[in-house]
């Protein structure tokens, strides 16, 4: 694993990033990281995802579309998804942090 942060909210809200680097590409992707970034009510409702799963690479989940996300580097990966996080969180930046 290359990278582990969970973040709760107060108002129990959770952000969690997973990044791992693979031994090689992963099928549909041009790069060789594993990721899944969520963000979600204190409920389950999930309001943003960002994943690669095998069979359909790089997308994002925003509320209930799905769309195609084009990875560009694993810095950019972030500020987009942090970005996306913020958009929805509608400037509450109050937040606990958990890091592992």
């Amino acid at each position: 694993m290359v990278f582990r942060s969970k973040y709760i909210y107060p108002d129990g809200a959770i952000r969690e990033m997973v990044l791992w680097r693979l031994p090689e590409k992963t099928p549909k992707s041009s790069h060789s990281f594993k990721y899944r970034l969520y963000y979600g009510q204190a409920d389950g409702t999930c309001l943003v995802r960002y994943d690669n799963e095998t069979a359909k690479g790089d997308h994002r989940h925003i509320a209930n579309s799905e769309e195609h996300y084009r990875f560009r580097n694993v810095e950019t990966l972030a500020e987009d998804f942090l970005r996306d996080v913020a958009d929805f969180r509608g400037g509450k930046d109050n937040e606990k942090k958990h890091t592992y």
